[in-house]
């Protein structure tokens, strides 16, 4: 599908479901050229945060580990649940290299969003076979390989969402992309915490501990971030008018993420330990920074004034990659850092 063939109906009627909670109350889609639509705007957007979190990912050195790969080819098995229209596994494909990937399996609610997705994959990765999860899947104790799970968590019922952390027991990676929301990042965190005595934390976290957002001092915050926007896109007259129409800030991406990898008894090198993680945005103001630090020892607000290092502080107002960083502190205060910088997959600091 392009801009020319957009039906805007079709986005209002989608944009009215999510804006109103009944896509919570079952499948909404009610042809592929539903999906399309979807895929090409809404979709597309949700891509734009599963970039930021596996160029997160780059930086911290990680790819998933040599067990989501069947034995028979060396080449990893992805799942990807709720697939909508597949954005999550496409992205994911494409990050781990088609050529690495040997079967996407698909599941949904909806038979004809499963159809849209695996054919999307289809089209975009012809070597790659795309496979239906069965319902004897789904209940059985197979390996699971990669789940890929997105934007699912707000319409989750009890029972579906107990499942589905049984379905996630059974992967040796997880990498899981929600909104920015306060509510889903809460329900985020606590299934990070029921799945860390089998999984460890990759990202966000760099540490293996309790989630310092936890503590009570610290309930009006929450884990998220923000994805910056493509390139270009402010100068695109059909993406201003898509923003204009959804009622959308185009320049807005938060979103939350969780990606773990199962507990081996040869833990892999924690590239990220002893570093922080900025939790949401830097608060540039003049002559001094505030952020909501992350580290091993909990969740804190720190300040940095420009004087005391003016490149860390000119890295706070423009961000290159996650603010993964090592502080140099006097007392609570940042005096400098350094950042965790991209790394290449599997590498070092």
């Amino acid at each position: 599908m392009t801009w020319a063939e957009i039906d805007w109906n079709v986005l209002d009627r989608l944009r009215g479901l999510f804006i109103s909670g009944e896509a919570a109350k079952g499948a909404y889609w009610t042809s592929s050229a539903d999906l399309a639509n979807y895929d090409l705007t809404y979709g597309e957007r949700i891509g734009w945060k599963w970039d930021a979190v596996l160029r997160e990912l780059d930086q911290r050195g990680w790819r998933p580990p040599s067990a989501a790969a069947p034995a028979r080819d060396g080449k990893f098995a992805l799942l990807d649940w709720g697939c909508g229209s597949g954005i999550a596994g496409r992205r994911m494909i494409r990050w781990l290299g088609a050529d690495h990937v040997a079967v996407l399996r698909l599941w949904d609610h909806s038979a004809l969003a499963a159809d849209f997705a695996e054919q999307s994959a289809r089209k975009s990765f012809p070597g790659v076979a795309v496979e239906h999860l069965t319902p004897g899947f789904l209940a059985g104790d197979a390996p699971v390989g990669i789940l890929v799970i997105s934007h699912v968590l707000n319409e989750l019922p009890a029972g579906e969402l107990l499942a589905l952390r049984g379905l996630a027991s059974r992967a040796e990676a997880i990498v899981w992309v929600e909104p920015g929301t306060q509510e889903v990042s809460r329900a985020l965190i606590e299934l990070r915490e029921q799945l860390r005595d089998r999984f460890r934390a990759v990202a966000p976290c760099t540490h293996q501990g309790a989630c310092g957002l936890l503590a009570p001092d610290n309930a009006r915050h929450w884990c998220h971030h923000f994805a910056p926007p493509q390139p270009g896109i402010f100068a695109d007259s059909d993406w201003v008018k898509f923003g204009r129409r959804a009622g959308i800030d185009l320049r807005s991406l938060p979103y939350s993420f969780l990606a773990m990898e199962r507990r081996r008894k040869a833990e892999p090198e924690d590239t990220a330990a002893g570093f922080a993680r900025v939790i949401g945005e830097p608060r540039c103001y003049k002559g001094f920074a505030k952020v909501l630090s992350c580290e091993a020892g909990g969740v804190s607000e720190r300040m940095l004034q420009k004087r005391d290092s003016p490149g860390l502080f000119k890295q706070f107002g423009r961000p290159e990659g996650a603010l993964v960083c090592r502080w140099t502190l006097a007392g609570e205060r940042i005096v400098g850092g350094e950042l965790l910088s991209r790394l290449t997959p599997g590498g070092g600091i």
